[in-house]
């Protein structure tokens, strides 16, 4: 069995798909590891739910922020090299969330107020991992500040999967959640 550990990040950097390296404090670093967090959080609340319908969700959400974290990991001057030049998070991505969440919402309103998370194990941790994207978010916006993001549609694909895990995690909680007064 081959050896996990490489060594090369020892020195405080980290190597960018298709080459090139940036120090693990990078904005790059940040955006990409917080949509890594989100996977985690998303596997939690795969383990913790009892609803087959949430949780081939949550894989399919998991999978496709692979396909973010890989965007936002690939080496800027190397962009080229994906298939017909073509961003890994595309519009049709997005697009597929929107369905998804009104897929989820159907005719059923959703609460216009705060809701405090925690009706239950597998709610909470959709909602664990609904901040973690807004962060994820937040992270794709100081690279675009920092003229550094390639794709502007991760941020845009990271929007919308913010609102559908609130969806999600309101499904998941059912009427067990207090809302904020």
């Amino acid at each position: 069995m081959p050896r996990i550990y490489t060594k090369t990040g020892d020195d405080g950097t980290t190597g960018l798909l298709f080459g090139g390296r940036v120090g693990k404090d990078d904005l790059v670093t940040d955006a990409y590891g917080t949509t890594d967090e989100a996977v985690a959080a998303l596997g939690l609340a795969r383990a913790l739910t009892h609803d087959d319908e949430i949780a081939t969700e949550v894989l399919a959400l998991q999978r496709d922020l692979f396909v973010v974290g890989a965007d936002l990991a690939t080496n800027p001057d190397e962009r080229d090299r994906l298939e017909a030049g073509v961003s890994l998070v595309t519009d049709d991505m997005v697009a597929a969330l929107e369905a998804r969440i009104d897929a989820f919402v159907g005719e059923r309103p959703l609460p216009q107020v705060f809701i405090v998370p925690g009706a239950n194990p597998a709610s909470a941790a959709v909602d664990l991992a609904r901040a973690i994207v807004r962060r994820a978010e937040r992270a794709v916006v100081a690279l675009e500040r920092a003229d550094r993001a390639p794709n502007p549609t991760v941020r845009i694909y990271l929007n919308r999967l913010s609102d559908l895990l609130f969806v999600l995690a309101r499904r998941q909680a059912g009427e067990g959640e207090p809302v904020s007064r």
